[in-house]
């Protein structure tokens, strides 16, 4: 396996993580509240300081690709488009709630079948959210879904469903009465967890494009007063 500087900013999360043959060697995280423009290049000198590999050593930077935060997407993916251009490094962008999932499945040990449901803190009673199944393939795709005892009653109807991440607990109290609802609480988004499908994707040799790549917003950015909110 590769050696990948993988970089997590998309979500509440600010994690970074040096990555050599599947294992982190080095890693960094917080869930401070807007931290990402205060914390990533320090937590990225760090890294290659503690992990031993310079950056000139890591073979691609990954990156979530979204959506989630629009100023934790823009502080991420110019932050490693920066360091991919400055020294000749594949970029490998990996959509951010299927590393989640990725993330959760890792956790789990369930063996009947099962749905994993991602859930992204969209502000007001929105999320964004996709479902997976156990192999990672894509069930339900990407929606901002408007938070309601019916959002996911088709899912759960026919299978069990392990709902997880920031805006899971918009959901929790509408969907937790439901004998097929699980709710992984501890879960938090990683940096590693961009790694399977990062992998994945390099021996294959599908890497993005590193001055063309732009974040999957997938809703426009509406400018407001007062504080940050996890969309923006």
């Amino acid at each position: 396996m590769a050696t990948f500087l993988a970089i997590e900013s998309s979500t509440a999360v600010c994690a970074v993580a040096v990555v050599k043959n599947g294992t982190a060697v080095a890693a960094r995280t917080t869930s401070e509240a807007y931290a990402h423009a205060e914390k990533l290049a320090v937590f990225i000198q760090e890294v290659i300081r503690e992990s031993g590999v310079g950056l000139s050593e890591v073979d691609a930077v990954v990156v979530s690709g979204g959506p989630g935060s629009y100023t934790g997407l823009r502080i991420g993916v110019s932050t490693a488009k920066g360091i991919c251009w400055a020294l000749d490094k594949p970029l490998i962008a990996v959509p951010t709630l299927l590393a989640m999932a990725a993330g959760a499945k890792s956790q789990l040990q369930w063996s009947a079948p099962f749905l994993l449901c991602p859930l992204i803190d969209a502000r007001r009673m929105e999320v964004y959210t996709a479902t997976f199944d156990e192999q990672l393939a894509e069930v339900r795709s990407l929606s901002a879904t408007i938070v309601d005892e019916n959002a996911f009653t088709a899912l759960l109807d026919k299978h069990i469903v392990y709902f997880f991440g920031d805006g899971m607990a918009k959901c929790k109290p509408m969907l937790e009465q439901h004998p097929n609802a699980r709710f992984l609480d501890s879960f938090q988004m990683d940096a590693v967890h961009l790694i399977p499908i990062a992998d994945q994707r390099f021996g294959r040799g599908d890497t993005d494009h590193v001055a063309l790549y732009e974040p999957h917003y997938f809703k426009e950015f509406v400018a407001g007063k007062g504080s940050q909110s996890p969309a923006q």
